[in-house]
């Protein structure tokens, strides 16, 4: 058995089925192991950034553990980027790391990383984006290098990478070598300090939920607690769909934490006795607006990492069993006696400029989105200022999931994303990106095609990276702007270039209207490209109130989105 069966072997045997990459010299004996097993599918993307986030939505689409393989050189380099994303929202991925033959470290091998001789260091590189790294030096070594590598990607929460040189995955491993499990198991500590400030509480509860309540799929723990406490709950922009909608059945919703979400967040925060964090670290771009806040209220904490702001911190790597747990502790005799329902609050949104443009306003466009797609979608979405549109306005889909990766804020990351959530789910995927992240990564929507995957992608586009040019005029008195493209009709140039593919240009809400029912409709994947205007200012809270410098706004620091 050569080290690459014994790869997709073990792969196979803990539930993985699908593997993300782009296939290249030395990571090409992996494909070769791929083909000869019925369980795994080798996906081809056409970039290795985009091959990272497919394993990233993989992961996040509740298929358990995504899979991306790379080669050596640029092609791995290309990866380091979506590792990032990874590392940052704590997703766990691995990564395969073709590497040229060991024989030849440090003496001038193509695309050499072994660091030896004054080559790059692979090693250090990739350490830096994953929470686990390790160059495999002999064939034997991957009976254990492979499953640490997938417990530490599980249990701390993030990418792991293997740096495979191609005559180690050519060597031979002992057939019996399959080396088990390395999983020490969750760690979870006892969540009765929360329990007794709860407890002691007089007064409302407000509730923010993070990703981790997603990727623990802990929901229905949540609803229990929030309804034991008759908290109100708002979630992180990452997080949409982890707790209710205002308006659709939920009074107890809040909205949208931080820079592109509800101003009522804070007034609710500042109201409460107590404020618990459940799975969230609170980011700048989550806590935005929220500091003062919560720098004025008691702040309980239940998650994976302690949090930004200040609190009471308590560990737990399974949400499900801390929150069940937390549960039976303020239940019965145990319940809290003095927490009050809070008074309803306003549903409040960000007040945007008027705009008359051409082209499509994003509230509207959002609106027309939100009657039309169904409540068992999912929603993936890009960075830049339809990104802010869709966080703010579009509410997450009943039983869907709402998808947005802050953790980089990679332009582009959708695409790849998107696919990889397609094949985790095998369920009607919508896609909303600017065509600045299109020219980035737009061309997986072929990969889409290819597989015949269930993705409608709604490409806005301004003509520009907008988000940049909102900036050039609050902050640099739109005196000039490198940021705006020439004249461009997306759907049609991707209808001319993928023979088959339903893909449409359209200008107006109608429009909008009439495409997406029919890309709804449609088996496989369609593309609805919506004309709109650079010039429309997003629901972005740092561009939305006197122009502040880079120093006194926390948000004016997000780069290129």
């Amino acid at each position: 058995m050569r080290v690459v069966d014994h790869i997709v072997e073990y792969l196979a045997a803990i539930g993985v089925g699908h593997i993300f990459g782009v296939d290249g010299a030395n990571i090409e004996d992996l494909y070769d192991a791929a083909v000869f097993r019925a369980d795994i599918t080798a996906v081809l993307a056409k970039h290795e950034f985009s091959a990272a986030t497919m394993a990233d939505g993989y992961s996040r689409g509740g298929a358990g553990f995504g899979v991306l393989a790379a080669t050596s050189g640029g092609g791995c380099l290309n990866t380091v980027p979506g590792l990032g994303e990874a590392l940052a929202s704590r997703v766990p991925v691995l990564a395969l790391i073709g590497q040229p033959p060991t024989a030849l470290d440090g003496r001038g091998a193509f695309q050499d990383t072994s660091g030896r001789n004054g080559a790059l260091d692979a090693t250090a590189l990739f350490a830096s984006v994953s929470v686990f790294c390790r160059r495999v030096t002999t064939p034997v070594d991957i009976v254990s290098a492979l499953p640490a590598a997938v417990a530490a990607a599980r249990e701390l929460r993030g990418p792991a990478v293997l740096l495979l040189p191609k005559d180690v995955q050519q060597g031979a491993v002992p057939v019996n070598g399959f080396g088990g499990d390395a999983s020490t198991g969750a760690r979870s500590a006892d969540p009765h300090p929360i329990a007794r400030a709860l407890r002691s509480a007089a007064g409302p509860v407000t509730i923010i939920a993070g990703e981790q309540v997603a990727r623990d799929d802990a929901r229905r723990e949540l609803e229990c607690l929030r309804a034991l406490l008759r908290a109100r709950v708002a979630t992180v922009p990452d997080a949409k769909d982890v707790a209710g909608t205002p308006g659709r059945g939920s009074s107890s919703a809040l909205g949208v934490t931080g820079v592109m979400g509800h101003p009522g967040v804070a007034a609710a925060v500042a109201d409460s006795a107590v404020c618990l964090l459940v799975g969230t670290r609170m980011s700048v771009t989550a806590r935005a607006g929220l500091d003062d806040a919560l720098a004025a209220v008691p702040v309980l904490s239940l998650g994976c990492a302690p949090p930004y702001p200040r609190c009471t911190h308590v560990h737990s790597d399974d949400l499900r069993v801390s929150l069940t747990t937390l549960i039976a502790a303020l239940s019965g005799e145990g319940r809290p006696a003095r927490l009050r329902v809070p008074e309803a609050l306003p549903r409040t949104e960000l007040p945007t400029p008027p705009h008359s443009g051409v082209g499509v306003r994003y509230r509207d466009a959002m609106v027309a989105l939100d009657e039309l797609l169904p409540g068992s979608v999912d929603v993936v979405v890009d960075a830049g200022n339809i990104g802010a549109a869709a966080i703010h306005h579009l509410p997450a889909r009943r039983d869907g999931r709402f998808v947005v990766a802050l953790g980089m804020g990679g332009m582009g990351y959708s695409f790849g994303a998107a696919i990889g959530m397609a094949f985790a789910r095998c369920n009607r995927t919508v896609v909303i990106a600017g065509d600045g992240s299109f020219y980035m990564h737009g061309m997986e929507i072929h990969t889409a095609w290819q597989y015949r995957l269930p993705i409608t992608f709604c490409l806005f586009d301004n003509h520009a990276h907008a988000m940049c040019v909102t900036r050039e005029q609050v902050f640099y008195g739109d005196r000039y702007s490198y940021n705006r493209f020439g004249a461009s009709h997306l759907g049609a140039g991707l209808r001319a270039m993928f023979p088959g593919l339903p893909a449409t240009d359209v200008d107006d809400v109608d429009g909008l209207r009439a495409a997406l029912s029919a890309a709804l409709d449609t088996d496989g994947p369609a593309v609805i490209s919506v004309d709109c205007s650079a010039d429309e200012i997003p629901p972005f809270a740092a561009f939305l109130g006197t122009p502040f410098t880079a120093k006194e706004h926390p948000g004016h620091d997000t780069a290129r989105a």
